[in-house]
């Protein structure tokens, strides 16, 4: 059953109050099926997303002598921390748009089939030092500097509105659920990405158990995005 403050939450996450006030109403309904389940989502989401974000941020640097590499992935990772929380305020304004949704959910399907053939097709190339894992990235690392940093950037920018998108698409009705998966992601960046990125490479079906809970999530979407009463594409034609 969908929580009733889901669909009159404003189009934004609000002052601190609201914020707060978001997050315990969610918390303290914790136990209920749907925010539980919407938990666990945003949480497989935000664990395989930022350990991939590491990965390729990593591969990206691999070229470059040590202290240049340093500096590349701290760019990495600061402009990832920033992009999830622009991304997050615009996604989260925008999903209250009729049929965007939809456009959504169909954008996280193409997502996840991305995904989907980076797992099959993973090839070696030369890793990183700081970051573990990255050697299967299949990704040629940049030459130069301005290079590997411009190449970062393009990639957190994908890799940031892939994480904002599947996780409010996953806590849509749950906006403190919502809120504490984005913290928990810029958390992730920036404190364990490279652990995360060194376990999924080793244990490969984390990444596919990740990708089902996004294709899941794409399809609710997408479901969502047609029948929705207030932002469903079929209340237009209806």
């Amino acid at each position: 059953m969908m929580s009733v403050a889901a669909h009159s939450a404003p189009a934004g996450f609000g002052s601190p109050a609201d914020i707060w006030g978001h997050i315990l109403n969610d918390f303290s309904n914790i136990t209920e099926p749907a925010a539980f389940a919407a938990f666990l989502q945003v949480l497989m989401i935000d664990l395989v997303l930022a350990g991939d974000n590491a990965i390729v941020v990593g591969a990206l640097a691999a070229g470059l002598p040590a202290e240049q590499r340093k500096k590349v992935i701290l760019i990495g990772v600061l402009a990832a921390l920033v992009l999830r929380i622009l991304f997050a305020l615009i996604v989260t304004q925008l999903l209250q748009i009729v049929g965007l949704i939809m456009v959504g959910g169909l954008l996280l399907l193409w997502v996840a089939w991305k995904m989907w053939r980076e797992l099959r097709h993973a090839g070696q190339s030369a890793g990183s030092e700081e970051v573990h894992g990255d050697e299967n990235s299949g990704l040629r690392p940049a030459k130069s500097f301005a290079g590997a940093a411009w190449a970062v950037a393009i990639a957190d920018v994908s890799m940031s509105l892939d994480n904002v998108l599947a996780v409010a698409g996953a806590a849509r009705d749950h906006p403190g659920i919502l809120i504490v998966g984005l913290i928990f992601a810029v958390a992730l960046m920036g404190l364990a990405a490279n652990i995360i990125a060194k376990y999924i490479e080793r244990y490969r079906w984390i990444a596919y158990v990740g990708l089902i809970v996004i294709v899941y999530v794409a399809g609710k979407m997408v479901y969502d995005g047609w029948v929705d009463p207030q932002v469903g594409l079929g209340t237009l034609i209806a």
